[in-house]
């Protein structure tokens, strides 16, 4: 595998990701009926598993997802329909620590469902008191002798366990996911070693939920858990060691929020181009003034370091090499960054039109924001990095 050239497969394959997107994905997010802002659009989501999309994230066969495969899916998904992007992404994400660190059992309950688009998963760790801090979870996990029944679940449950009380929020796909790959304080020890993961369904007796009205149109919502019945056969993973577990999913998909943000970048600047070459002012079309012109070179040469940065990361971290978190770190750092900048430049150079509700530019300047802070925000990224320098 090269780092910084694609394999002519991968290119292929990339443009009939972006036909797809275009052709067959983007027709699911108009004119629904209610409209998906906020709401998961499951139709699209069916989609993506039967064009077998998830399963690129899951394969059947149980083999690891190459990190590089899955920044190209997002990357091209997201140039030619962003909700087909995000929604799966959020299913990879929501179900990546089921895939890595689930049992059998439970990878056979939910996994199948997962990629064919059938269930939605979600992934719960922020928290109202612990964002970008995530070891500083206070959802508590308290101990409780063996059930005289099980609880009511879809999954079913073992003996003995733990009552999950406390707040979720700012978490994807909820309050209407199927399952939830959930983060607890169990209190083995404080800070990130008393943390233990758990596989919650949405039927799960005491769990209750709100949608949050936010910026970005992908569903995002807040989860109470009172005294939320779960026992070791939830469990995803060892007792104390649930923050390894979000750490690798987060570790896994960083550089394909680099991949995402790379996608949204170039769809804005193949729409400033488009339109520089066409709009008359001035006695001649946009592009000929070197004013424009500049910034588009200068968007396209962001753009493309970017879109290296996220492949060497991917590559790195399929390959296993040292420094992984560094580099993903710096991809989605520099990535999203880049977005930012490309993604309103494109507005300027479009003018008012861009401001429109419903224009390419209009849903992408609403969408490119959040990715500099979700998964680790920007500051958080830098710290990572600052940190690896100096180990």
């Amino acid at each position: 595998m090269r780092a910084f050239a694609l394999e002519a497969e991968q290119d292929r394959w990339c443009e009939e990701l972006r036909t797809l997107a275009t052709e067959r994905l983007r027709p699911l997010t108009d004119g629904t009926d209610p409209p998906a802002h906020g709401r998961i659009n499951r139709p699209l989501v069916a989609a993506l598993g039967e064009l077998g999309l998830l399963a690129r994230i899951f394969p059947p066969d149980g083999s690891p997802v190459s990190a590089l495969d899955l920044c190209l899916l997002r990357e091209s998904l997201a140039r030619g329909c962003t909700e087909a992007e995000t929604a799966l992404a959020l299913q990879g994400l929501g179900a990546c620590p089921l895939a890595q660190s689930g049992s059998e059992i439970q990878r056979r309950r939910w996994l199948p469902e997962i990629t064919a688009g059938r269930a939605i998963a979600a992934f719960a760790l922020s928290e109202p008191g612990a964002g970008s801090d995530a070891a500083a979870l206070s959802l508590t996990a308290t101990p409780t002798p063996a059930p005289t029944s099980a609880p009511a679940s879809r999954s079913g449950s073992g003996s003995g366990g733990w009552l999950l009380s406390g707040t979720k929020t700012w978490i994807s796909n909820a309050p209407y996911a199927d399952v939830y790959s959930v983060f607890a304080r169990t209190g083995e020890e404080a800070g990130a070693r008393g943390i233990t993961a758990f596989l919650v369904p949405a039927d799960r007796a005491g769990l209750t939920g709100e949608p949050l009205d936010m910026l970005s149109p992908h569903p995002i919502g807040t989860l109470t858990f009172d005294a939320v019945p779960v026992t070791a056969d939830d469990m995803l993973g060892e007792p104390g060691q649930g923050f390894g577990v979000a750490m690798r999913t987060l570790n896994l998909f960083r550089p394909s929020v680099g991949a995402f943000a790379v996608g949204m970048a170039q769809a804005a600047l193949d729409a400033a181009l488009a339109h520089a070459a066409t709009r008359t002012a001035f006695g001649g079309v946009l592009g000929d003034l070197q004013a424009v012109s500049h910034q588009l070179a200068e968007m396209a040469t962001r753009t493309e370091s970017a879109r290296l940065l996220v492949y060497a990361a991917a590559a790195a971290y399929d390959r296993g090499d040292a420094g992984v978190a560094k580099r993903a770190a710096m991809a989605k750092l520099l990535a999203t960054e880049t977005a930012q900048y490309v993604v309103d430049a494109a507005v300027q150079i479009h003018g008012a039109a861009a401001l429109q509700r419903g224009h390419l530019l209009e849903r992408l300047y609403r969408e490119v924001r959040a990715p500099r802070i979700y998964e680790g925000a920007t500051e958080v990224q830098r710290s990572i990095i600052a940190k690896e320098l100096y180990r």
